[in-house]
């Protein structure tokens, strides 16, 4: 008889299964996934159309299923939809970005900006229902409140950073990953603890009816991959 658990150096180990399937199903849906994350585009123009809340739950509870270091899930996803919230971290963050783009980028850093048509104006913090401010923990506290280690933290909280945008765009969702540096008003305008360090900031919602996106493409697939 199969067990459903056994037990290594004391703690439970759960028995695992996965689906499986056909050899002709999995190439059928690896092609599947592709196309539909092929579609996937980084968007500045946002509706004002409410998103069901549920929706963004059920986002940010795929985004808390990544591995991490040791397990320590050393994040935090802030969700943001009020109005005044919003605004507040519109402002902040502009002025961030001009000080970016007058003084702080390199002439190289710009001209590889130009294609993409951006500058410090983000109207989109405020557009779009929702905003999405992951943080990471460089440490976290025990039910005692005693300060415990996370592990590999900026790659925990990358690998749920692409669930959560491969995610939203499987929601039929669009987003924008944003970076505003440096990002520390975040943690004042969000009153975060001193062990959270804002990582990502994401606007979520749907497209705006007239929507527009840079005419660039990925590196051709020979380019990023090395067959041994």
């Amino acid at each position: 008889m199969e067990k459903d658990h056994i037990i290594i150096e004391g703690y439970k180990h759960l028995r695992y299964t996965h689906d499986t399937y056909s050899e002709d199903d999995m190439i059928k849906r690896s092609a599947s996934f592709l196309d539909l994350m092929r579609k996937r585009k980084s968007l500045r123009y946002f509706s004002e159309q409410s998103v069901a809340k549920e929706i963004i739950d059920n986002i940010v509870k795929t985004a808390a299923t990544a591995p991490s270091g040791a397990n320590k899930q050393p994040w935090t996803f802030c969700v943001v939809s009020n109005s005044e919230i919003k605004k507040e971290i519109r402002i902040a963050a502009e002025v961030e970005e001009r000080k970016s783009y007058d003084n702080r980028m390199s002439e190289r850093w710009l001209d590889d900006l130009r294609p993409l048509g951006t500058d410090w104006q983000k109207p989109f913090l405020e557009t779009a229902p929702y905003l999405i401010i992951v943080f990471k923990k460089n440490y976290d506290f025990d039910e005692n409140n005693e300060r415990i280690h996370t592990y590999y933290v900026n790659e925990s909280v990358g690998l749920a950073c692409g669930f959560l945008i491969s995610a939203i765009h499987n929601a039929g969702l669009v987003t924008l990953t944003h970076t505003p540096t440096p990002m520390k008003f975040l943690t004042k305008i969000l009153d975060r603890p001193k062990n959270e360090v804002p990582y990502l900031l994401l606007p979520v919602g749907y497209q705006a009816d007239e929507a527009y996106v840079p005419d660039i493409a990925k590196k051709a697939f020979e380019d990023v991959i090395v067959n041994y």
